[in-house]
């Protein structure tokens, strides 16, 4: 038994020093989006109430211009609620239709420095819970960026490091988690389920293999409902949503369609 326990220490000392290396190298690329959302909410046939709220999301910068993935949900939780609530309900004419939209006033980067950058969002994909920002005037200094290029895979049981950026409680420092892989999913299209909660509060964060090779990035995945759920504990467990780890390789393929600054200044 104290062989053991001393194999599964060592183990532990091995990750967490790669973890430590890996974190140390990559999260200057993971920063601060700072987003003024207005959601407007209700029941379908009555009048919607709107609210207005500043909140924090994380995202990876892809590009030294300042190119930043983000979780779309995290910008627009329109959608997720939509989908939670579609989980919730039934199929029936008599049944609730809860309503929401949201929109964007206003989106900053923080940047590690310390400096603001003011942002606007240049590309949606709702179908992989993806949006892609660039700054609205260029970086004074080139910012670190992720290369998504140099990706690699894991399997069921792996551990990968996530690094994340916490809220403006814990002074948005850096952070990292390991996360072990619970599932891989080949079908319609690769992407790999975390173990536990923890990754849900990363959305748009990186996630790398122990040789350092990134991996993906934190995103949530919906379907629509077919309904008749019903509003009870049961639906609530089997809600169409969870958090999943998207392929770099994936998101490097939609960030390719994104707009240069060139173009946007066109």
């Amino acid at each position: 038994m104290l062989a053991l326990f001393a194999s599964v220490s060592a183990g532990a000392q091995e990750i967490a020093a790669k973890g430590r290396q890996i974190f140390e190298k990559n999260r200057g690329s993971v920063v601060t989006v700072q987003l003024i959302v207005k959601n407007k909410f209700g029941v379908a046939g009555l009048s919607n109430e709107a609210q207005e709220s500043k909140q924090e999301v994380s995202g990876t910068v892809i590009d030294s211009s300042g190119l930043t993935v983000v979780s779309l949900s995290g910008t627009d939780p329109s959608s997720m609620m939509q989908s939670f609530m579609g989980g919730l309900g039934g199929e029936g004419e008599d049944n609730i239709k809860f309503k929401m939209e949201s929109e964007l006033s206003d989106v900053k980067l923080l940047c590690n420095d310390g400096s603001e950058l003011p942002a606007e969002i240049v590309l949606r994909d709702k179908d992989l819970d993806l949006a892609f920002l660039r700054p609205k005037t260029k970086p004074s200094t080139p910012l670190q960026a992720l290369d998504l290029s140099a990706n690699g895979k894991v399997d069921v049981l792996d551990d990968v490091i996530a690094i994340n950026r916490l809220g403006k409680v814990a002074n948005r420092a850096h952070a990292a988690t390991v996360e072990r892989i619970s599932a891989v999913v080949q079908k319609p299209r690769l992407f790999y389920v975390p173990g536990g909660d923890a990754s849900v509060a990363g959305l748009g964060c990186p996630a790398f293999n122990l040789d350092g090779k990134v991996v993906g990035i934190f995103v949530m995945r919906s379907l629509k409902s077919g309904g008749g759920g019903g509003m009870n504990m049961f639906a609530m467990q089997s809600a169409p949503i969870t958090a999943i780890l998207l392929p770099a390789e994936q998101v490097r393929k939609v960030a390719a369609q994104a707009p240069s600054a060139k173009e946007e200044q066109k």
